[in-house]
């Protein structure tokens, strides 16, 4: 008997390349159309990305000029209990959180006791480095864009009047679903009664197609394909998603639209390894235990596993092994069912990937 209280997603939100609503990110899903699209050339500071991609220098080459490229230019901040001071001159990923945690919230809902987790990457984001850049060549950066990880959760959470648990974490990959895990956990301990949760990527986009170039991660066919047999690596985008999320009883009670319900969540690390590039089955597949025995059935009623699904040899080859080894294990006929992963449509987008995939599932 699993003693997971069930928690009730009661709202959504996204802003992701091409697809700036949940609805438009399930049309996509169901057409099968890549969002992903060239790299603008005003993207990267100057640098023309055809002219990287074209490059045989070391370091300084790109596999491919293709991303998931944001359009922010159309939103709507007007919902916050209070401005965020000089908005305009911080990096885009702090409209991007307060945006989508405006549309996750419900109509109506009390942002007392309300929180917000946000997996947001380390990584330095797109003002970051300008701020770094500025240092040296004396330019006009707001200094507050040194703080590109934890500040924008507490700007946001501070202009939405949220009075709950609020900050951001880094688990590489695993950034969403750690989010959704301590979120869980903050309305199970009683310190909130509505968590906002999910991630954001906002990297330096030339920062990432050199780190993967390097890493030989980045697909030089600029496609996004996981578990298919010509996948060749990932593809970098940028984008934010939330959910908000309440214990299921309060839910019914309150008589909210109710999207999904999280039965359980689990999590792992592989131990010793030889990189963060080269998952283990093993640890992937004690976390998905942990996960199903917190809810109490196994993988044989399921229907759809909405995976990570990389694109690289290395990760979709552990992710395939360690779920066909999981539903082994269970003895049991599984069902018919499909894998699959909403980096197809959007890329890479890091640590917003796993609650995208979790908007597609619910919709």
């Amino acid at each position: 008997m699993s003693d997971f209280a069930p928690i009730a997603i009661v709202g959504r939100s996204c802003l992701l390349p091409g697809a700036p609503t949940p609805q438009d990110l399930f049309d996509a899903t169901l057409a099968g159309r890549s969002l992903l699209a060239p790299t603008p050339r005003d993207r990267w500071r100057g640098v023309d990305p055809a002219a990287l991609a074209a490059s045989d220098r070391p370091g300084l080459r790109v596999a491919s000029a293709t991303g998931g490229n944001v359009d922010d230019s159309a939103l709507n901040l007007t919902g916050l209990s209070s401005p965020i001071p000089d908005v305009e001159r911080l990096d885009p990923l702090v409209r991007w959180v307060a945006h989508c945690a405006q549309q996750a919230l419900p109509a109506g809902a009390a942002r007392e006791r309300t929180g917000l987790i946000v997996g947001n990457l380390s990584y330095p984001s797109t003002m970051n480095t300008a701020f770094v850049e500025s240092v040296w060549t004396g330019g006009d950066v707001d200094p507050r864009n040194r703080f590109s990880s934890g500040l924008p959760v507490h700007l946001v959470a501070g202009a939405l009047d949220l009075d709950g648990p609020a900050f951001a974490l880094d688990a590489a990959c695993a950034s969403s679903l750690y989010a959704i895990k301590l979120a869980c956990d903050a309305l199970h301990d009683g310190d909130a009664d509505v968590m906002l949760a999910g991630g954001v990527n906002g990297a330096d986009d030339l920062f990432l197609h050199l780190g993967f170039t390097s890493l030989r991660a980045l697909s030089p066919s600029g496609r996004s394909r996981p578990f298919h047999a010509e996948a060749d690596g990932l593809v970098p985008s940028a984008g934010a998603a939330l959910v908000a999320l309440k214990r299921l009883a309060d839910a019914e009670r309150d008589g909210d639209r109710i999207y999904a319900v999280i039965k359980g969540v689990g999590g792992s690390s592989d131990g010793y390894a030889k990189g963060l590039a080269a998952p283990l089955p093993a640890g992937q597949l004690r976390a998905m235990r942990r996960a199903y025995a917190m809810a109490g059935f196994g993988p044989s009623t399921v229907g759809l596993f909405e995976a990570h699904g990389t694109g690289t040899v290395a990760g979709d080859t552990a992710e395939l092994e360690s779920t066909t080894r999981l539903m082994r294990e269970e003895g049991a006929a599984p069902r018919r069912s499909v894998i699959g992963s909403v980096k197809t449509n959007i890329g890479h987008t890091k640590a917003s990937a796993g609650i995208a995939g979790m908007i597609k599932a619910s919709l």
